[in-house]
């Protein structure tokens, strides 16, 4: 799978621009500021509806537009053209369609378009606050999985339900506010236990790949571990919610839950976060992308498209030839305002000034 043409209208900095790709290697360049990474958001907004750089859909319009619009021309292994719109409003729910029908639901779109996406941001990843690596380890789920689009949002859903209630009961606990409790609590016991035991099963399947695909980044054999154990699940959520009642009352929050988890990265025995250099911090993010885009293609026989968004000035010579060098086979988008190292080899090369593609 790969996309074969990208058109952007009023997306970001440009007014309009086409872009037509290879089914291997495109380098798009040019210097800081001139629309590059807007490129890669947008190939990743076609598959998850979604900026990887965590903005409202509204930051994608451009200035003085009402909305933006993106079209992408997809072609499957198995030869299917598929024509991807989006249209992203200044105010409003995103539309798409595919080959011109409408798309009511955003996990729909999980077998037309994956997309990986490597960014600087990813050293989050690894020392950034535990919602990164939550979001990280759904976002997963989801690109394995469309059902599991439908469990993240019925598990926000009930979070955002229940903390309203405990707002509104205003600390105190009455007969009233502990049936109605008990209803939302039954009901994130059970999405809650669920999601908990996707997220496990997941960093089982991905734990030995990601310490190969470390290896491979760095030069270097470090066991690494990812460790999934929030207190909740030794006894069931059910039984977590019910011991946190009065506090979550008081606080007027719930404090136990899916939502409220970290998983914990290790380098040999320390901890990554507080132990690890820049330099291992930075390998151990690119080993987690590569881990779960080699998984997702594993599992769906579908190869997503990867994006290397400015990461390969952010690596030093050994470590930038040893992430080339492991590329998994596929499309691949790479974005620099750097020389490209001779390791990359694109087969087309754009240069993009100022929104627009230089000829």
């Amino acid at each position: 799978m790969f996309i074969e043409q990208i058109e952007l209208v009023d997306f970001r900095n440009y007014a309009r621009a086409s872009f037509s790709l290879t089914a291997e290697t495109t380098a798009i360049v040019g210097r800081n500021g001139q629309g590059k990474t807007n490129v890669a958001e947008a190939m990743a907004f076609l598959a998850t509806l979604d900026s990887f750089r965590q903005v409202p859909t509204a930051a994608l319009v451009r200035d003085g537009a009402e909305s933006a619009f993106i079209r992408a021309t997809v072609r499957h292994d198995d030869g299917r053209e598929l024509l991807v719109e989006v249209e992203i409003p200044r105010q409003g729910r995103v539309n798409v369609l595919v080959n011109k029908q409408r798309l009511p639901r955003t996990r729909d779109l999980v077998g037309v378009l994956r997309v990986s996406v490597f960014s600087p941001d990813d050293l989050d990843l690894v020392k950034g606050a535990p919602s990164e690596r939550r979001r990280f380890v759904d976002d997963a789920l989801v690109s394995l999985a469309a059902k599991n689009d439908a469990l993240r949002l019925e598990l926000d859903r009930v979070i955002r339900q229940r903390n309203t209630l405990l707002r509104q009961c205003g600390g105190r606990l009455t007969d009233e506010v502990g049936f109605s409790l008990d209803v939302w609590d039954e009901r994130l016991a059970s999405v809650g236990d669920e999601i908990g035991q996707a997220r496990a099963t997941l960093l089982a399947q991905l734990q030995p790949m990601v310490e190969e695909a470390y290896q491979q980044v760095a030069g270097i054999p470090v066991a690494v571990a990812l460790r999934y154990e929030p207190e909740w699940r030794r006894s069931g959520l059910a039984a977590a919610l019910s011991a946190s009642r009065r506090d979550d009352v008081r606080r007027g929050v719930s404090t136990v839950g899916p939502h409220r988890d970290d998983i914990e990265l290790f380098l040999g025995s320390m901890p990554a976060r507080t132990h690890a250099s820049q330099g291992e911090m930075r390998s151990l993010a690119l080993s987690l992308r590569l881990a779960v885009h080699r998984l997702v293609a594993r599992t769906t026989d579908m190869t997503p498209l990867l994006v290397l968004d400015d990461v390969l000035s952010e690596l030093d010579p050994g470590r930038c030839e040893a992430l080339l060098a492991h590329l998994p086979p596929g499309q691949v988008v790479i974005t620099t305002a750097s020389p490209l190292p001779p390791a990359a080899r694109p087969d087309r090369v754009i240069t993009i000034e100022a929104g627009q593609v230089q000829a």
